[in-house]
Protein backbone atom coordinates (compact mmCIF):
# COMPACT_ATOMS: atom_id res chain seq x y z
CA UNK A 1 0.00 0.00 0.00
CA UNK A 2 1.03 3.58 -1.13
CA UNK A 3 1.72 6.09 1.99
CA UNK A 4 2.83 9.65 2.51
CA UNK A 5 6.31 10.51 0.99
CA UNK A 6 6.35 7.61 -1.25
CA UNK A 7 7.65 7.73 -4.94
CA UNK A 8 3.64 8.21 -6.68
CA UNK A 9 3.80 5.46 -9.72
CA UNK A 10 4.05 6.97 -13.08
CA UNK A 11 0.91 6.45 -15.61
CA UNK A 12 0.09 6.91 -18.71
CA UNK A 13 -3.64 6.52 -20.15
CA UNK A 14 -5.50 8.06 -22.54
CA UNK A 15 -8.44 10.79 -21.40
CA UNK A 16 -11.46 11.43 -22.47
CA UNK A 17 -10.64 12.72 -25.96
CA UNK A 18 -8.06 9.77 -26.34
CA UNK A 19 -4.96 11.88 -25.67
CA UNK A 20 -2.44 10.05 -23.74
CA UNK A 21 -1.89 11.80 -20.43
CA UNK A 22 1.27 10.96 -18.80
CA UNK A 23 2.74 11.51 -15.20
CA UNK A 24 6.49 12.82 -16.87
CA UNK A 25 4.40 15.33 -19.32
CA UNK A 26 2.79 16.62 -15.12
CA UNK A 27 6.42 17.00 -13.41
CA UNK A 28 6.61 19.99 -11.02
CA UNK A 29 2.84 20.36 -10.95
CA UNK A 30 0.93 19.47 -7.99
CA UNK A 31 -1.99 16.31 -9.19
CA UNK A 32 -4.84 15.99 -7.49
CA UNK A 33 -5.17 12.03 -8.60
CA UNK A 34 -8.90 10.82 -7.78
CA UNK A 35 -9.96 7.29 -8.49
CA UNK A 36 -13.80 6.19 -8.85
CA UNK A 37 -15.78 3.30 -9.79
CA UNK A 38 -17.90 3.71 -12.80
CA UNK A 39 -19.25 6.82 -14.90
CA UNK A 40 -22.38 7.75 -14.51
CA UNK A 41 -23.23 6.45 -11.38
CA UNK A 42 -24.90 8.82 -8.59
CA UNK A 43 -21.73 8.73 -6.16
CA UNK A 44 -18.81 9.18 -8.69
CA UNK A 45 -21.53 12.04 -10.64
CA UNK A 46 -21.39 14.14 -7.52
CA UNK A 47 -17.93 13.86 -7.01
CA UNK A 48 -16.84 14.55 -10.71
CA UNK A 49 -19.94 17.63 -9.93
CA UNK A 50 -18.07 18.90 -6.79
CA UNK A 51 -14.43 18.96 -9.01
CA UNK A 52 -16.28 20.79 -11.64
CA UNK A 53 -17.58 23.17 -9.64
CA UNK A 54 -14.72 23.77 -7.76
CA UNK A 55 -12.04 23.76 -10.53
CA UNK A 56 -11.29 27.26 -10.62
CA UNK A 57 -10.07 27.22 -6.99
CA UNK A 58 -7.49 24.12 -8.01
CA UNK A 59 -6.71 26.02 -10.78
CA UNK A 60 -5.60 28.81 -8.52
CA UNK A 61 -3.03 26.57 -6.55
CA UNK A 62 -1.80 25.58 -10.05
CA UNK A 63 -3.44 21.86 -9.23
CA UNK A 64 -4.23 19.47 -12.06
CA UNK A 65 -7.12 17.24 -11.54
CA UNK A 66 -7.25 14.19 -13.11
CA UNK A 67 -10.29 11.44 -12.46
CA UNK A 68 -9.53 7.96 -13.27
CA UNK A 69 -11.75 5.05 -13.77
CA UNK A 70 -11.67 1.95 -15.51
CA UNK A 71 -14.39 2.89 -17.98
CA UNK A 72 -13.30 3.37 -21.71
CA UNK A 73 -12.83 7.00 -22.95
CA UNK A 74 -16.13 7.03 -24.68
CA UNK A 75 -18.21 6.47 -21.64
CA UNK A 76 -16.02 9.25 -20.40
CA UNK A 77 -17.15 11.71 -23.18
CA UNK A 78 -20.70 10.75 -22.49
CA UNK A 79 -20.44 11.23 -18.74
CA UNK A 80 -18.49 14.98 -18.97
CA UNK A 81 -21.14 15.86 -21.98
CA UNK A 82 -24.09 14.69 -19.48
CA UNK A 83 -22.80 16.48 -16.83
CA UNK A 84 -20.65 19.35 -18.42
CA UNK A 85 -17.91 18.58 -16.63
CA UNK A 86 -14.49 20.39 -16.81
CA UNK A 87 -12.42 17.78 -15.57
CA UNK A 88 -9.98 15.31 -17.43
CA UNK A 89 -11.19 11.70 -16.55
CA UNK A 90 -8.60 9.07 -18.00
CA UNK A 91 -9.19 5.30 -18.63
CA UNK A 92 -7.58 2.81 -16.83
CA UNK A 93 -9.51 -0.33 -18.39
CA UNK A 94 -6.42 -2.24 -18.36
CA UNK A 95 -6.95 -1.02 -14.68
CA UNK A 96 -2.88 -0.77 -13.62
CA UNK A 97 -3.09 2.68 -12.45
CA UNK A 98 -5.54 1.24 -10.25
CA UNK A 99 -3.43 -1.44 -9.13
CA UNK A 100 -0.07 0.68 -9.01
CA UNK A 101 -1.77 2.73 -6.35
CA UNK A 102 -3.63 0.04 -4.55
CA UNK A 103 -7.21 1.03 -5.74
CA UNK A 104 -8.38 -1.93 -7.23
CA UNK A 105 -9.48 -4.09 -4.19
CA UNK A 106 -11.84 -6.69 -3.20
CA UNK A 107 -15.40 -4.98 -2.15
CA UNK A 108 -18.46 -6.60 -1.09
CA UNK A 109 -22.48 -5.22 -1.88
CA UNK A 110 -25.54 -6.91 -0.53
CA UNK A 111 -23.54 -10.10 0.03
CA UNK A 112 -21.48 -10.27 -2.75
CA UNK A 113 -17.72 -10.43 -3.41
CA UNK A 114 -15.91 -8.92 -6.00
CA UNK A 115 -13.30 -7.15 -7.35
CA UNK A 116 -13.43 -2.85 -7.91
CA UNK A 117 -12.25 0.28 -7.35
CA UNK A 118 -12.41 1.57 -4.33
CA UNK A 119 -13.00 5.61 -4.42
CA UNK A 120 -9.63 6.85 -3.29
CA UNK A 121 -7.86 10.61 -3.86
CA UNK A 122 -4.48 10.87 -3.52
CA UNK A 123 -2.22 14.69 -3.88
CA UNK A 124 1.11 14.18 -5.53
CA UNK A 125 3.69 17.30 -5.12
CA UNK A 126 5.83 18.55 -7.80
CA UNK A 127 8.53 16.12 -7.01
CA UNK A 128 6.16 13.66 -7.96
CA UNK A 129 5.97 11.92 -4.07
CA UNK A 130 2.39 11.10 -2.61
CA UNK A 131 1.74 13.80 -0.40
CA UNK A 132 -1.64 12.86 0.38
CA UNK A 133 -4.19 9.93 0.30
CA UNK A 134 -7.78 9.38 1.44
CA UNK A 135 -9.21 6.00 0.84
CA UNK A 136 -12.36 4.94 1.16
CA UNK A 137 -13.63 7.96 0.37
CA UNK A 138 -17.04 9.40 1.57
CA UNK A 139 -18.01 12.17 -1.75
CA UNK A 140 -20.53 13.91 1.07
CA UNK A 141 -20.60 12.87 4.69
CA UNK A 142 -22.43 14.48 7.34
CA UNK A 143 -21.20 15.88 10.71
CA UNK A 144 -22.34 17.38 13.39
CA UNK A 145 -20.97 20.92 14.76
CA UNK A 146 -22.39 22.09 18.10
CA UNK A 147 -25.56 20.16 17.36
CA UNK A 148 -26.40 21.48 14.18
CA UNK A 149 -26.07 18.45 10.93
CA UNK A 150 -23.36 20.22 8.15
CA UNK A 151 -22.45 18.66 4.62
CA UNK A 152 -18.70 18.60 4.70
CA UNK A 153 -17.69 17.65 0.46
CA UNK A 154 -14.69 15.79 -0.27
CA UNK A 155 -13.76 18.46 -2.54
CA UNK A 156 -13.19 20.72 0.24
CA UNK A 157 -11.38 18.74 2.23
CA UNK A 158 -8.37 17.97 -0.95
CA UNK A 159 -8.79 22.24 -1.27
CA UNK A 160 -8.03 22.96 2.28
CA UNK A 161 -5.19 20.17 2.27
CA UNK A 162 -3.77 21.02 -1.00
CA UNK A 163 -3.25 24.88 0.32
CA UNK A 164 -1.46 23.75 3.63
CA UNK A 165 0.59 21.57 2.26
CA UNK A 166 1.77 24.50 -0.80
CA UNK A 167 1.84 27.13 2.96
CA UNK A 168 4.73 24.70 4.38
Amino acid sequence: MLKVGDIAPSFCAPNQDDVEICSRDLAGKWIVLYFYPKDLTPGCTTQACDFTDKHSFFDDLDAVILGVSADDTEKHRKFIDKYDLTITLLSDTSKKMCEDYGVWQLKQFMGKEFMGVVRSTFIINPEGKIAAIWDKVSVRKKKSVKGEKIEILHVDEVREKLQELQSN
